[in-house]
């Protein structure tokens, strides 16, 4: 989707949220990378009562749904992991709710 965002670049930007069409919990998709790791997650402090979302309804009308389910993504990334795959190492940030990532 980002690619086929260049036909889009322009002054001032086109803006586009770059994101799927589920709400997912941080919390939900942790237990099941936990459940398919044979892991079980810790988690560190509590939700907030607010969340914060992406609305990528744009991106979907342009360039259609993603082609992978959430649930592909999770079974392909824990056997990433689980197989020793590379990892940059980086923080997901999932904490942060200032918009500085």
């Amino acid at each position: 989707m980002a690619i086929a965002c260049i036909q889009h670049a322009a002054g001032p930007p086109f803006l586009l949220n770059v994101a799927g069409p589920d709400m997912l919990s941080v919390r939900n998709v942790c237990e099941q990378f936990g459940a398919l790791m044979s892991r079980t997650p810790k988690f560190v402090g509590t939700e907030s009562p607010t969340a914060l979302l992406n609305n990528g309804q744009m991106g979907h009308r342009l360039y259609g749904y993603p082609r992978v389910s959430v649930e592909t993504l999770i079974r392909w990334t824990a056997d990433w992991i689980s197989s020793g795959g590379a990892s940059l190492g980086k923080p997901t940030h999932f904490e942060t709710r200032d918009g500085r990532f």
